[in-house]
């Protein structure tokens, strides 16, 4: 797409390669123009900022970490588009995801939430031609019409070369029963054979006469009977041996137990951040404006298409005050801490604190956390589906904001929580609130 006057000018950072070339693309199809394009491990921090540029797109991967660290003064300009993407990711993104992908970019940098495929504006609106009462039988929705009209008056020319009508089909004849052999003279018995009625049946042999039952013998006559004291008697099963008594437990009472103290600060609450796309230049600057030392612990949920996590972690570590670690199941939620929430790691309450744990897809944080002691902030491509959970733990006592429109690139989210009467505000100053609330 050629430069026009409204695109906005791109500086694509990214090693050379199959992803700075893709992402070249993606600008140009956006709708934007690459006025600068050079590897960030080479770059300068005064031909950064003399560029002049409105935006800069940054291809993520190790190796050029460092090099963001010192241009860093550059990309936290306020008045600075920084867009972040995966350089592995951009390397092998094609086909639909691509246009996808770019759909995105271009809303991103031309500041509007239209991200459908072309066509899709301009969809019916099927609810607005419901008619009440039962649809029209097929006789009714074609009456009046001239069949040979509709037709093009085809149906006359073309009578002749149907097939003729064939005649009805003749009703099944069902055929008589077949006459017993000795009712058809064809089919006589020889006089030499007997008929089938006068066959003898085979022998059987004889049954052996039952067997009469067993008669128990006379009892003998009372006057016979006799006690046989000194009769040996015939030993039979031993008694079962009496169970022991039940200890007496009603002078037992309940001792109450202390609390095991294991010398380790407790999280009695935590921070939630909730984002998506475009929420990792958001997630940057809302750790990079927490102050060290900030006491309740930070967990970014924030989803990756290529699950690199742990470049996530690292890539937070460098501009966060408080330490960033990868949460894992089991582990305690400890305080004063920032944690990058995997797939399939939520949190639980656990003892007066939290911990990690391993979580299927229905799991949902927001309801494990304690209102009064936590927050929930919600930054560009959040869930939308979570917010009734978040507005209802806000309900509730919790902190809960989001990441104001200007500068949001998915604000769906955030607008779902300006409409439930929660505040908006870009993400330093969103720190700089929790500071206040919570620190």
């Amino acid at each position: 797409m050629p430069a026009t006057d409204s695109s906005k000018t791109v500086a694509l950072l990214a090693r050379q390669g199959a992803a700075r070339e893709r992402l070249r693309q993606a600008v140009d199809a956006a709708g934007g123009n690459v006025v600068l394009e050079a590897d960030p491990v080479e770059l300068d921090l005064a031909t950064l900022a003399g560029i002049g540029a409105q935006a800069v797109l940054v291809a993520l991967e190790p190796a050029v970490e460092d090099a963001l660290v010192a241009l860093e003064p550059v990309l936290e300009s306020p008045d600075l588009l920084v867009i972040f993407d995966e350089a592995d990711l951009a390397a092998r993104r094609d086909g639909w995801e691509a246009q996808r992908w770019i759909r995105h970019l271009a809303a991103k940098l031309h500041g509007h939430d239209d991200v459908l495929p072309p066509g899709r504006e301009h969809d019916i609106d099927f609810s607005a031609q419901l008619q009440p009462g039962r649809p029209a039988a097929l006789q009714q929705a074609h009456a009046g019409i001239d069949a040979d009209l509709a037709l093009g008056g085809e149906t006359v020319d073309l009578a002749p070369q149907l097939p003729p009508d064939l005649p009805p089909p003749l009703p099944a004849v069902e055929a008589p029963p077949a006459p017993a052999p000795w009712e058809d003279g064809s089919a006589a018995l020889a006089w030499d054979e007997p008929a089938p009625w006068e066959r003898a049946a085979p022998a059987l042999e004889p049954e052996a006469p039952a067997a009469a039952p067993a008669v128990p013998p006379p009892l003998p006559e009372p006057s016979a009977w006799t006690l046989a004291d000194d009769a040996p008697a015939t030993p039979g099963p031993a008694p079962a041996a009496a169970p022991p008594p039940l200890p007496d437990f009603s002078n037992l009472s309940l001792v109450e137990l202390e609390p095991v103290d294991t010398g380790a600060p407790v999280a009695k609450g935590a921070v939630l951040v909730l984002a998506g796309i475009g929420g990792p230049d958001a997630v940057r600057k809302l750790l990079g404006a927490l102050p060290a030392g900030f006491p309740q612990p930070v967990l970014v949920q924030l989803r990756l298409d290529g699950g690199r996590y742990d470049n996530l972690v690292k890539q937070m570590a460098r501009v966060s005050p408080v330490p960033v670690a990868l949460a894992m199941p089991g582990d305690a939620v400890a305080p004063g801490s920032a944690y990058v929430l995997p797939d399939g790691v939520g949190v639980e309450p656990a003892g007066n604190g939290l911990r990690f744990i391993d979580a299927g897809p229905g799991h949902e944080p927001v309801e494990a956390l304690p209102p009064t002691e936590s927050a929930v902030l919600v930054l560009s491509g959040a869930e939308p589906a979570r917010m009734d959970a978040v507005l209802a733990l806000a309900a509730r006592g919790a902190y809960v904001a989001g990441q104001a429109l200007d500068g949001c690139y998915d604000p769906t989210a955030a607008r779902m929580l300006e409409a439930g009467g929660a505040p908006l505000a870009a993400p330093a100053m969103l720190a700089n609130q929790l500071v206040a609330r919570l620190g």
